[in-house]
């Protein structure tokens, strides 16, 4: 018979299991919201983000990017201390203009005025000491005017309202923009740890350098609803060196390759380590910052491919993700229920990547933390309860088995919760007490127990001594089985060691204890043993369960036991226990063939030569 799940249980369990459940789901995907809502663990779920650029692999970098980078061998070369006196700058910025880019984004700042060169100790300022430090920054105005409106220059102190210090000028907007040029912030938002993952539309009421160059570069502006009133992903192609770049002084020099800033987006901006402008990306652990510029350059002018998913969606996936493990575990084990929470972990991965691929940025830890937060609870959930149940079902059983058959029994059973229905070869035991009930009537009610306990107490123990299960007490009568629900080779042999020790020594000291107590010389008893087939299992309702043996060997053995009324026989056994034992006693004595109701042929009856009886003040 097919054996029951303990998560099948009945209305009572079921409902307190599926309480728990509950909590446990509505626990699960609370918690993940409150974290959620307060980005309790945005620094894992940013690393995340880091990992799938890392599993999407690097991408092929567009050909119309190019950096030209202040790295160590345009000091080597150049020989110029930092900062660089600004004609050098405005040098740079005719040599690339000339080959018309789409623009050329300065990621150099120029907020303060050129410093007039100091005069030599102890001698005076001579007339137009200054006069090089005001050519040079006409030298460099005047190369942002012949760059016809194509270049963009990073700021990154604004004087509110965007306004922004340009060569010492409070109206550096007003100047930028007479030369054709326009500023741009060059600050990004950092994320824990100083990584730069995201690109603003503005910052301080003044366009990012991202914004401003896609702008020039496309000659149209730039919705700010594109980024939805957040910063937005910085779509990088892959680490640090993945965009084109060539040296400041080969640029300076004029030994770049013709054309090769044709038609290009060019940013300028340090590399070298020692002016600190290098940053850990979502790709690389240092990053020049002119290259992070690039990236957010090209972002902008592909739309912002890479957004984040609404949060109505989030919030569903953290919802369903809670309520899976614990949804599940009302049908399953906990080991069913831990393949299907990593099934869906997987699933999830592998869908959050996909997702990421094709431009969606989902959330990904606190999904997944609701489903381990619920999986782990309803584990629990379900280990405790199987322990309480077992526990349960141990002490309910271990009155009638022997203590070593329950362990057996709930090894076997599903789980170790419910015992299911089994069939089994067994020898099913009736034994009544002759008498009993009309000697009951002359006693109180508290004596009548007194003595069916003391009685019950030792044909009880014979019976678990012997292995056997005690199914049930019916007033003075007994019933057990030998054999069920744990399958015993020698079932009849120990069915009938045990009657035999209830005859000789357990009924006699039972009598001798009637007689201290002088309520009279003792009783004699019927027992009936048959052997066959029987199924044993639970009974009942679910409000009470009782376990029994079932079948046409159970109900032969009681009429068995009925035939010992009124002979001289105590004990009698049909033929198929005597066919069944394994080591046949030598006093077995044949008694007669009968018919049993129900049943078409008839029976042989056995019993011992001495069966213990003797003499008795009841009959």
């Amino acid at each position: 018979m097919t054996r029951q799940r303990s998560w099948r249980a009945g209305p009572g369990r079921g409902r307190r299991l599926w309480l728990r459940l509950a909590i446990v789901a509505v626990g699960a995907t609370g918690l993940a919201l409150l974290a959620y809502g307060t980005n309790l663990l945005n620094s894992l779920e940013l690393g995340t983000v880091d990992a799938r650029f890392a599993v999407r692999g690097n991408e092929r970098p567009p050909k119309n990017v190019v950096l030209v980078e202040i790295d160590a061998q345009t000091f080597d070369e150049l020989g110029f201390q930092w900062p660089f006196p600004r004609r050098v700058h405005a040098q740079l910025i005719e040599n690339i203009a000339r080959e018309h880019p789409r623009v050329i984004a300065y990621d150099v700042q120029f907020s303060e005025a050129s410093s007039c060169p100091v005069p030599p100790h102890g001698s005076q300022p001579r007339p137009g000491h200054c006069a090089e430090a005001l050519e040079d920054e006409e030298a460099l105005l005047g190369a942002l005017k012949g760059a016809n409106g194509r270049t963009v220059m990073a700021e990154t102190e604004t004087e509110g309202h965007g306004q922004v210090r340009f060569l010492g000028s409070d109206e550096g907007n007003t100047l930028l923009s007479e030369v054709g040029s326009r500023p741009g912030n060059g600050l990004l938002p950092t994320d824990p740890g100083g990584v730069l993952r995201r690109v603003s539309y503005s910052h301080e009421a003044l366009k990012t350098l991202a914004v401003a160059s896609a702008e020039v570069a496309d000659g149209r502006p730039v919705e700010e609803r594109a980024f939805s009133g957040a910063p937005a992903w910085i779509d990088y192609y892959g680490p640090e060196g993945t965009f084109h770049k060539v040296s400041f002084s080969t640029v300076y020099l004029g030994h770049a390759p013709h054309g090769l800033f044709h038609d290009k987006i060019v940013v300028v901006g340090p590399s070298a380590p020692t002016l600190q402008d290098i940053h850990p990306t979502s790709t690389a652990r240092q990053m020049p910052g002119a290259e992070v510029q690039a990236s957010a350059i090209e972002t902008v002018l592909r739309g912002l491919p890479l957004r984040s998913s609404a949060a109505w969606l989030d919030v569903v996936l953290i919802v369903l993700m809670g309520v899976v493990a614990p949804l599940a575990s009302t049908r399953f084990g906990p080991a069913a229920t831990i393949a299907l929470a990593l099934v869906f972990a997987v699933a999830f991965t592998v869908a959050v990547q996909v997702a990421f691929d094709d431009g969606s940025v989902m959330s990904f830890v606190y999904p997944l933390g609701a489903l381990i937060v619920g999986a782990a609870g309803a584990l629990s959930v379900q280990l405790v309860t199987v322990a309480f149940e077992r526990e349960r079902v141990r002490d309910l059983f271990s009155r009638f088995v022997p203590e070593n058959v329950v362990g057996e029994v709930l090894e076997s059973a599903d789980e170790g919760l419910r015992l299911g229905g089994v069939q089994r070869e067994a020898t099913v035991m009736f034994t009544d007490l002759r008498g009993f009930t009309s000697f009951a009537e002359t006693l109180t009610p508290d004596r009548v127990i007194d003595l069916l306990n003391h009685y019950l107490s030792e044909m009880s123990d014979a019976i678990l001594d012997h292995g056997g299960t005690l199914v049930a007490y019916m007033g003075d009568g007994i019933m057990a089985v030998f054999g069920a629900p744990i399958a015993e080779q020698d079932h009849a042999d120990r069915a009938l060691s045990t009657a035999r020790e209830m005859l000789t020594v357990r009924l006699p000291r039972f009598n001798a204890w009637i007689r201290e107590q002088e309520l009279g010389d003792g009783f004699r008893m019927g027992i009936g043993l048959n052997s066959g087939s029987v199924m044993s299992g639970n009974v009942g309702s679910e409000r009470r369960v009782e376990y029994t043996a079932v079948g046409d060997t159970t109900n032969s053995a009681a009429r068995i036991e009925a035939l010992t009324k009124g002979t001289p026989h105590q004990l009698m056994l049909s033929g198929t226990t005597k066919d069944a034992l394994i080591a046949p006693p030598e006093d077995l004595v044949y008694v007669e063939e009968v018919e049993l109701r129900g049943r078409r042929s008839s029976t042989s009856i056995w019993s011992l030569a001495n069966d213990g009886s003797e003499p008795a003040a009841q009959s």
